[in-house]
């Protein structure tokens, strides 16, 4: 950062995902879902730096050349719902234009089953054939989401990163966006779906991470994490107690600036059962980094 200040925006990360798997990558604005994304992809800002390993079909993510990544990850094993999908769509061309282009570059589409071949990619994710030659700037923000989505599930890519794919839809279209994404992952592919709607990720997740402040705190199964015993993570249960359909109690204080973390847990500042022990960094054991995680399964 500027004056040469450092700041780790994800630290630690540690998962493995499987194929017909959905890992849900949960927690609060800013505490690095987006940037774990932006990493494997290779679409981190030149200042940002990287080590430890990312691999998929044999390719380590973090050490690939941009060729590499441009021409046999992007689109092809890695496909990309982006989170702010009006920025990710060409501007000047429609949106029948560059489903035909992703077609053909990713599924060798021949020319003449092109027009309806983006016809049947656009209803894959609910975007009205009748908008298919409109302009991203003629779409609402809920139209553009599902554009980028079919856009994203053309090549059939082994894995799927899905970032906020539920934003500006209606909740008939968030369970059909969800739905879609979920035969995605039953048709033997792997999708890291990285949400803030709780109840899309209980639809069709089959695990949980939880983040905060950078940090997986918790990964666990989809099971286990929305029925019982539920969350070990004071974290993770806040945000479940915070939903309309539980307590609708809202965890209080706010997550805290990734360049002034606290000593020790970065939740203890917000968190009921904090005591001295939390000035250490809790290691993430058994799928919690909580000193407290048997306590709190207990409770």
């Amino acid at each position: 950062m500027r004056g040469g200040r450092r700041i780790a925006a994800v630290g630690g990360a540690s998962f493995d995902l499987a194929a017909g798997e959905c890992l849900a990558l949960v927690g609060e604005s800013g505490c690095g879902k987006s940037v774990l994304a932006s990493a494997l992809l290779g679409l981190l800002p030149g200042n940002a730096q990287t080590s430890g390993t990312a691999v998929i079909d044999g390719i380590d993510l973090l050490a690939a050349d941009e060729r590499t990544l441009a021409r046999t990850v992007r689109g092809r094993r890695i496909g990309l719902v982006p989170q702010s999908p009006a920025a990710h769509l060409t501007p000047v061309r429609t949106v029948r234009a560059q489903l035909q282009e992703t077609l053909r570059e990713l599924s060798g589409t021949p020319r003449a089953e092109l027009r309806a071949a983006a016809v049947a990619a656009a209803e894959r994710a609910a975007f009205p054939p009748g908008l298919l030659d409109h302009y991203p700037h003629e779409l609402s923000g809920g139209q553009a989401q599902r554009a980028a989505t079919a856009l994203a599930l053309v090549g059939d890519a082994p894995l799927l990163l899905a970032d906020e794919p539920t934003t500006g839809l209606d909740r008939d279209l968030v369970d059909r966006t969800a739905d879609e994404l979920r035969r995605h992952a039953d048709g033997g592919r792997a999708l890291l779906l990285i949400t803030h709607d709780l109840a899309a990720a209980e639809r069709i997740a089959d695990r949980v991470a939880v983040m905060y402040a950078g940090r997986i705190v918790e990964l666990t199964g989809a099971t286990r994490f929305f029925g019982a015993p539920g969350p070990r993570h004071p974290y993770a249960r806040g945000l479940l107690a915070a939903l309309p359909e539980r307590d609708f109690t809202p965890i209080e204080g706010m997550p805290p600036e990734l360049g002034a973390l606290p000593d020790g847990c970065a939740f203890a500042p917000r968190c009921d059962r904090a005591d001295d022990a939390c000035r250490a960094v809790p290691p993430l054991r058994d799928g919690v980094a909580c000193h407290h995680a048997e306590e709190a399964a207990r409770a």
